[in-house]
């Protein structure tokens, strides 16, 4: 026999010892085959096979959920298989991933490149010979278009001993790790219309999350909605959008995919019972979706600093500028350059330490009880009771009802200094407090995308704001030659400073009308009664003798104890939503109400504001309640709601966060027929809403 017909035979009678191994099967677009963690497996025993696939560029295959279009695969048991369809488990589904197939209209689940599909088998029991798995895969796969097709595919397998099949037990094993495991928490879902509120919550929380998809087993929800996510101490939520009216009211059942920023994927399989939403699961911040882009610190701290250089012009700020004009003119008035540049350096510093410490509250705040949003601190009846007597104090003291000891004085060179350093950084510190709130319209958006990120990201942010607020000041102070542009010294300098007493006072009835919203009438008579408390301790101090001064002490701890008291009392029932939108002809916001509003085929327009809140006021006077727009709302059956946010409210604080913006004003308009709403900058012009679309 010549040696190449020798190598045939031999190599023949090897291939008829082995078991007989699966070929891939071209089915179209994919190579199918059956492999197993065995070649070789004991009667009675189960083991796992895979169907594997691998797919053409470009084409995929569906989850069990195959989303708005598709189907799963599955396997068809054929007569001449040795392991009847009995014996052969379901599929060990891997987590999905999404298919867009029409951005924002068809959306899929499933797999593209390579999948691997486990499944256990049992082998028959008193089998004596190699059995056969005789199968044809049933699929759908898609591109632009979908074919569906079938590949016949065998698997053998001895029966005389347990022997693993390294290389494809690996592979198997691989893919049953991508599969999902039981939730180690409680999941529940609040249903409000077609709004629902999946809540996760899990001791420890998802860590380093990128982001959170939840995959229903079923379709009571609307696939390609935008599943918007929320970070909490111990869990999240995910917001939902269900795919009828009438979605099942059973258990919502599925796949939760959290994703963390080192590309590790996690599924948990949950059954969420109808319920409210669970505690430590909202707090700290939205989650970014799938696939965006991480804003760039540098451009956030660029966005924070012109956006606390406008802060500056905000009608909030410019009555404690004025004090600062004052003392910048006082400091030059000296002569001393190094006095100019201390004043600028310890107002930064008041601004700096104030933000610094606005950031920790936000972090802090967040992080115990859930969103937050700038301008909390005029949601505080003390806070804003103590805002309103320092307001009215700085008031006495630029009308000269008693002096900080600044040079003007002449009362030392050493105590000029060290008073007048004190209240440089006392204005630098009520800027921030009084400022903070009228995030102006280059902050809003920043803020929002900001809320959610980690502490130090926050920290940043919130220096950077306080730098730009205090930035013109600190150039005033160092930049050569520049002080001298201010005017000379002279008698004027004490009128033009009893003048700005009055935009102080007027600060400070600004803040008794959110006193009042916020705590009462009750509350606004005793703080003005504090303030005259605070005034006549302002004349007691001038007079001769130890009496005058023990009484001028009792008069401002008076001054200061009972408005305190009255604040904290239980507030009245007045500036909610409902009478905010009594005022202004419009209806009080909830998501119920605009989805019914919606559901009528109305547009809708949402105006969240704040009495507190500046630039809502302006906007007000200038815009929505002008004839123009009122005339267009009429015109075209606009819902018109409001949200008020004068008081703290958890569902409108979620809103804010939902749409990223970390306070108000924030302005929603629904299109007719539309479920969602555009975002409308926070500076309004009549020509910007009159001229918004009226259909999606």
């Amino acid at each position: 026999m010549r040696l190449p017909a020798l190598v045939a035979a031999l190599f023949g009678a090897i291939l008829v010892l082995l078991p007989a191994a699966a070929q891939p099967v071209d089915g179209g677009h994919a190579r199918v085959e059956l492999i197993s963690e065995r070649t070789s497996a004991l009667p009675g025993e189960t083991v796992y096979a895979a169907l594997k696939m691998d797919l053409d560029e470009g084409w995929h295959v569906y989850w069990v959920n195959a989303g708005d279009a598709g189907l799963p695969p599955q396997l068809i048991v054929q007569d001449t298989s040795d392991i009847p369809a009995g014996d052969i488990g379901e599929f060990v589904w891997p987590l999905p991933h999404l298919l867009p197939v029409v951005e924002g209209e068809i959306m899929d689940y499933g797999y593209d490149d390579r999948v691997v599909f486990p499944f256990p088998v049992t082998i028959p029991q008193g089998v004596l010979r190699p059995v056969t798995l005789d199968v044809v895969a049933d699929y759908l796969i898609c591109e632009d278009t979908c074919v569906p097709e079938t590949a016949r595919v065998t698997l053998t397998l001895d029966t005389d001993a347990a022997e693993p099949d390294v290389r494809n037990g690996d592979l198997i094993a691989s893919w049953i790790a991508r599969s999902h495991t039981d939730f180690p928490g409680t999941a529940q879902v609040q249903k409000d219309n077609m709004d629902w509120t999946l809540s996760l919550r899990m001791d420890g929380g998802f860590g380093d999350v990128e982001s959170i998809r939840f995959f229903p087993f079923e379709h009571e929800i609307s696939h390609p909605a935008e599943q918007r996510a929320e970070l909490g101490r111990h869990g999240a939520t995910l917001s939902l959008k269900a795919s009828s009216l009438t979605a099942a009211s059973k258990p919502l059942q599925g796949v939760v995919v959290v994703e963390t920023r080192d590309g590790r994927r996690t599924g948990y399989e949950i059954s969420a019972s109808e319920g409210g939403a669970l505690p430590d699961t909202t707090g700290l911040g939205p989650v970014r979706p799938a696939g965006s882009k991480e804003v760039s610190p540098f451009r956030l701290a660029f966005l924070a600093l012109i956006g606390g250089l406008i802060l500056n012009l905000m009608p909030c700020v410019l009555p404690v500028l004025s004090m600062k004009a004052v003392g910048m003119v006082s400091a030059v008035a000296s002569g001393e350059k190094r006095e100019v540049q201390r004043h600028g350096i310890w107002y930064t510093a008041g601004v700096l330490v104030s933000f610094a410490a606005l950031a920790g509250i936000v972090v802090a705040i967040r992080a115990a009880t859930g969103p937050t949003t700038l301008g909390f601190q005029l949601q505080n009846a003390p806070t804003v009771a103590i805002l309103v007597l320092i307001m009215f104090a700085v008031g006495l003291w630029l009308m000269g009802m008693f002096e900080l000891g600044t040079s003007l004085q002449n009362l030392g060179s050493g105590l000029a200094s060290r008073e007048g350093d004190v209240g440089a950084f006392f204005t630098g510190v009520l800027a921030a407090v009084v400022g903070a709130p009228c995030v102006g319209p280059f902050l809003g958006a920043g803020l929002g995308a900001v809320m959610g990120e980690p502490p130090l990201t926050i920290f940043a942010f919130f220096l950077a704001m306080g730098f730009g607020l205090a930035l013109p000041f600190l150039v005033l102070s160092f930049a050569p030659g520049l002080h001298k542009l201010l005017p000379k010294p002279g008698k004027w300098m004490e009128t033009l400073k009893q003048v700005l007493a009055f935009p102080m006072f007027l600060t400070a009835a600004w803040l008794l009308k959110v006193l009042g919203d916020l705590a009462g009438s009750g509350a606004v008579a005793w703080t003005a009664a504090g303030a005259a408390a605070l005034a006549f301790a302002a004349w007691l101090w001038k007079r001769e003798g130890a009496l005058p001064r023990v009484l001028a002490v009792i008069a401002i701890l008076a001054g200061l104890a009972i408005p305190l008291e009255r604040a904290m009392a239980p507030a009245p029932a007045i500036g909610s939503s409902t009478a905010y939108a009594a005022k202004y002809e419009a209806e009080p916001w909830s998501r119920a109400l605009v989805a019914q509003r919606v559901a009528e085929g109305r547009p809708v327009f949402i105006d969240f504001t704040a009495s507190w809140c500046a630039t809502c006021q302006v906007n007000k006077a200038t815009t929505l309640k002008s004839k123009a727009v009122q005339e267009f709302f009429h015109a075209n059956n606009v819902a018109f709601m409001v949200a008020d946010f004068t008081r703290k409210d958890p569902e409108i604080a979620q809103e804010l966060a939902r749409h990223q913006r970390a306070g108000v004003p924030m302005y929603l308009w629904y299109p007719a027929g539309s479920d969602e709403p555009q975002v409308l900058p926070e500076i309004l012009t009549q020509g910007i809403v009159t001229g918004l679309p009226l259909a999606p």
